[in-house]
C-alpha cells in the first residue's frame, strides 16, 4: 500500500497531474469565453441573415394533440442540436488557429537554435591519385634541392 501512496505521490508532484488540471481549468474557462462569443457575438447576425430565427428557440413538438393545459410539451430541440454544432466549429477552429500558432513559434524557435550551433566543418575528401603523385614529386624535389 505504501508503494502505491509513494508512486501516485510522484506521478502527481513530477507535474503530471498538475499540468492536466492547469490544462483542464484553461480549457474550461476558453470554453466559456468561446461559448459567449458564439451566442452573443456571432449567432445573432446569424439569426437574423436567417430570418430573426433564433436557433436554440427551433423544435417539433412530437404529438400536439396530447399537450393538455399545464403538461409540458415533448418536443425534438433541433435548434439546441444546430447550435451545438456551431459552437464545436468555432471552437474547433479556434483551437486548430492557436496549435497551428504554436507551431509555427516552435518552428522559430528550432530555427534559431539551428542557427545557434555551428556546423561540423566536413572532412576534407580524400586526395586523388594525381595529387598523391604531384605530393610526391614535390618531395622529391625538395629532397634533391637539399642535397
Amino acid at each position: 500500500m505504501k508503494k502505491i501512496v509513494k508512486e501516485f505521490r510522484d506521478f502527481a508532484v513530477q507535474g503530471n497531474m498538475i499540468d492536466m488540471a492547469v490544462g483542464i481549468i484553461i480549457g474550461s474557462a476558453f470554453g466559456k469565453v468561446v461559448s459567449s462569443l458564439v451566442s452573443d457575438v456571432i449567432m445573432p447576425p446569424i439569426g437574423q441573415l436567417v430570418g430573426g430565427v433564433n436557433f436554440t428557440d427551433l423544435k417539433i413538438v412530437l404529438n400536439p394533440y396530447r399537450v393538455k393545459e399545464g403538461v409540458e410539451a415533448v418536443t425534438l430541440n433541433y435548434g439546441a442540436f444546430i447550435q451545438a454544432l456551431f459552437d464545436f466549429m468555432i471552437i474547433a477552429f479556434s483551437i486548430f488557429i492557436v496549435i497551428r500558432l504554436l507551431n509555427r513559434l516552435k518552428k522559430i524557435g528550432n530555427k534559431k537554435e539551428e542557427e545557434a550551433t555551428p556546423e561540423a566543418p566536413a572532412t576534407p575528401p580524400a586526395p586523388t591519385k594525381e595529387e598523391i603523385i604531384l605530393s610526391e614529386i614535390r618531395d622529391l624535389l625538395k629532397q634533391q634541392q637539399n642535397e
